[in-house]
């Protein structure tokens, strides 16, 4: 076998690669759509994938040792991962000179168009306009509808403008919108690329009607949305989190909400996931809370796998690719 499809669980493999796309992938890269394994499959009888050079995975794809790897791998030049993070499992595959592929750039464009539909309906005062109504106070609802400033000269804040925070960035673009941004990592060359301003957490709380999360998640980043940043935010605001619930004090933002009724909070993450039913946040009319609908979904994962066919393609014939994992991109990577 030449490649092979790898995942725990087997029913994400059909998920993300339509049947379309697996006809394609038995031409292009030697497929079978019957080689599909789990880890289990693999280590049960290593030798059978001593030749094997490409891996095509998803979510559940599993993580094996240095040792294993060896074992099992020993002619695996790529693994081709049609989803987000490789955080779980790339580091030993890296080790041993195998490359990793990833579709995190697929995945991170139904986020940004999630948010950036987000920010269009809250700068409008659309969620609390629509709780008013439903509450038969339609009077409030066009009065706190009028006094949010619409996608006219609004400030919008972006807390990381990593990929997809980046496209993001782009799609505002076609808004006459003011965007402040904070990024460590972000330079002031890509700024002016994206066309956003550097600048604190603390001034993008102050001044901006909506506040988007996307930060990468790791440890560095857990518990650094507080209630310190939380009651700056200013009246009518928003804040959107669609990176990881992690982030965000939970507690701290429950009790801002209180605090400012007249702010609204979108959550596409929470922490934990699902959402625990004691959860404060859960009893105010003020938070949308979502069940982590923001990433690929339906129809929309086969895009991942899309991508993946075409880093297979200029990988093989020795072509520019534009989706390989560094190990510098670990260190930032969600």
């Amino acid at each position: 076998m030449k490649s092979i499809y790898l995942a725990n669980d087997q029913s994400q493999i059909d998920y993300v690669y339509s049947e379309e796309i697996k006809d394609r992938l038995f031409i292009e890269a030697e497929l079978c759509k019957d080689d599909r394994y789990t880890q289990e499959a693999v280590l049960a009888e290593p030798s059978k994938f001593s030749e094997v050079e490409y891996i095509f995975s998803t979510w559940s794809m599993p993580k094996f040792t240095d040792e294993q790897i060896a074992e099992c791998f020993p002619s695996l030049k790529a693994i081709f991962y049609s989803a987000g993070t490789v955080q779980a499992f790339a580091r030993p595959f890296m080790s041993k000179g195998v490359k990793i592929f990833s579709a995190w750039a697929a995945n991170a464009v139904p986020v940004a168009e999630y948010t950036v539909a987000q920010i269009v309906l809250a700068c409008k005062g659309f969620f609390r306009a629509c709780t008013l109504v439903s509450a038969h106070r339609r009077k409030e609802a066009r009065i706190y509808s009028m006094a949010c400033p619409g996608n006219y000269g609004c400030k919008i804040g972006l807390i990381g403008v990593g990929m997809i925070g980046s496209m993001v960035a782009e799609r505002l673009k076609e808004y006459n919108h003011k965007v402040l941004a904070f990024d460590p990592f972000c330079s002031q060359e890509k700024a002016a690329r994206l066309g956003v301003e550097l600048c604190s957490l603390e001034r993008i709380f102050e001044e901006c009607q909506v506040i988007s999360n996307h930060l990468a998640n790791n440890p560095q980043t857990v518990g650094m949305l507080n209630y310190e940043l939380f009651k700056l935010m200013k009246p009518n605001a928003t804040f959107i989190n669609t990176g990881r619930g992690a982030q965000v004090l939970e507690p701290d933002l429950a009790k801002v909400m209180s605090e400012k009724p007249d702010a609204t909070a979108i959550l596409d993450v929470t922490f934990p996931e699902p959402i625990h039913d004691d959860n404060p946040l859960l009893a105010l009319d003020n938070v949308y809370i979502t069940p982590h609908i923001a990433g690929s979904q339906a129809d929309e994962v086969h895009r991942m796998a899309e991508y993946m066919i075409e880093e297979f393609k200029a990988f093989t014939s020795g072509n520019e690719t534009k989706y390989m994992v560094s190990e510098k991109m670990l260190e930032t990577m969600a």
